[in-house]
């Protein structure tokens, strides 16, 4: 394997655009209970809080919206991941961004997991884990044909690898 095979670099792939979605559904419960006590403090009047509220809703109402609108596409132009036959490659976060690379040779086990949020968007999230201190890579959001490529792929290039994966 040649040194320029396994460059630390952008993976190809994005996942899939259903993702946006899914990230601003999981997000939007939290300013909804948010906004909610706001609105219910606001019309209990709690003495001189109440017109702390009247004046933090709108500003809190402002934010969720920020947060929704730009944060699932934010993420979805980070989150990457590719496949090869020498390497998993993934690249994620959103303020805190990570690129990560593990050898095949290195693959200990490959996983899929859909939670029933994730049922609802038909996504698929795949972890590889690794003999590596830094803890498995994660790709979330693929679709699942997608991701069930990319098991199928990784499992057929470990066992196909010599090694014990250690």
């Amino acid at each position: 394997m040649s040194e320029q095979t396994m460059q630390l670099r952008p993976p190809r792939h994005r996942v899939h655009r259903r993702a946006i979605w899914y990230w601003t559904a999981s997000a939007a419960p939290l300013w909804l209970v948010l906004v909610a006590a706001q609105v219910v403090a606001l019309v209990v009047g709690w003495g001189w809080l109440r017109h702390w509220w009247v004046v933090t809703l709108p500003v809190t109402v402002l934010l969720a919206a920020a947060h929704l609108i730009v944060m699932p596409q934010w993420r979805y132009r980070v989150h990457r991941w590719e496949v090869t036959p020498e390497a998993v490659y993934t690249q994620s976060g959103w303020f805190n961004q990570e690129r990560r690379i593990a050898p095949v040779s290195r693959i200990q086990t490959v996983d899929t997991d859909r939670g029933p949020f994730e049922q609802i968007f038909r996504l698929t999230n795949v972890t590889v884990t690794t003999a590596s201190a830094a803890g498995p890579l994660r790709i979330h959001g693929l679709d699942r044909d997608d991701a069930l490529r990319v098991v199928d792929q990784l499992t057929a290039d470990t066992q196909a690898e010599r090694g014990d994966a250690t």
